[in-house]
């Protein structure tokens, strides 16, 4: 199948120079197990991609404070181009060819996902003491959140959606709405300092905006990811052995070695990103005062 005749990609957000490093394998994968197949980047150096003909890679800079929201930059660029787009984690590995006939309905899929309700009891049950009080205002942040947007979040329909790996499908530009609403999600998210709240945003967003979201093992991707990885080998669900090449390609990436300087420099960045990114987030929570401050 021609890359005329896909009507799918794949996508991911690489900003930073380790996200850039863990994007070049991801590239190398899908070029050697999807040929064919692009892979649209938002990063914030497009050039380093420019060797490889499938990688669409358009410029970037960290819109949202934790950076984890801007995945919905990556979704918008990506349904520009294509019908279907398969967001992946960047440090996600493909591990083996990937049907070249993929199909998903309109809506969200997702490789994981649970009714809000069955993941808040995790999302408590799962830390200690010293943990809850965080988790327990979290909550309290997306309950008012949901009354706000006028979701109900007893209903087991409305889904939190694992962000490392799902699909999103246009459906009559619904999927638009979507987007809307999701920054609309992630602004009072941030504002009110969760900022990992993002699959969250993708289930409250995907209800307000009508869009389905839907499970699917996705058996046509096989791929690596390490937590999951340790996960599988703890529970005796997967050989070690066999992923260990990936674990020592992640590690040698998450734990590279930098100079003092280039160790205080990033951290200046991310200091001074912070406040810059925390009073443009102020301001144009401005714009829907009773919403965001009410």
């Amino acid at each position: 199948m021609s890359q005329e005749e896909k009507e799918f990609c794949f996508c991911t957000l690489a900003l930073g120079k380790r996200y850039r490093s863990h994007a070049l394998l991801l590239a190398q994968d899908i070029e050697k197990h999807s040929p064919g197949t692009k892979l649209v980047i938002l990063t914030d150096k497009p050039q380093e991609f420019s060797k490889f003909s499938h990688i669409l890679a358009f410029s970037h800079q960290q819109q949202s404070i934790g950076c984890y929201h801007d995945k919905r930059f990556v979704i918008a660029q990506a349904l520009l181009l294509f019908n279907t787009c398969i967001f992946v984690d960047v440090d996600i590995r493909i591990l083996d060819k990937v049907a070249s006939n993929l199909k998903y309905l309109p809506g969200v899929t997702a490789r994981s996902c649970t009714s809000i309700v069955k993941h808040n009891q995790a999302y408590i049950g799962s830390v200690n003491d010293l943990h809850k009080p965080k988790r327990i205002r979290d909550l309290e942040i997306v309950n008012k959140l949901a009354q706000k947007l006028d979701l109900n979040l007893e209903d087991n329909s409305i889904q939190f959606v694992m962000e490392m790996l799902f699909v999103v499908t246009r459906q009559d530009e619904r999927e638009i709405e979507f987007l809307k609403h999701w920054k609309t999600i992630a602004l009072y998210c941030e504002l009110n300092g969760f900022y990992g709240a993002e699959g969250y945003a993708i289930g409250l967003a995907a209800a307000k905006a009508g869009l389905p979201v839907r499970w699917d093992a996705m058996d046509g991707i096989v791929y690596f990811k390490d937590w999951v990885e340790r996960q599988k080998i703890k529970k005796g669900q997967a050989n070690p052995d066999e992923t260990l090449i990936y674990f020592q390609q992640h590690e040698a990436i998450e734990y590279r070695k930098n100079s003092i300087f280039q160790k205080l420099v990033r951290k200046l960045d991310k200091f001074i990103g912070y406040y810059y990114r925390s009073l443009c987030l102020r301001l144009t929570a401005l714009s829907n005062f009773n919403f965001y401050y009410r």
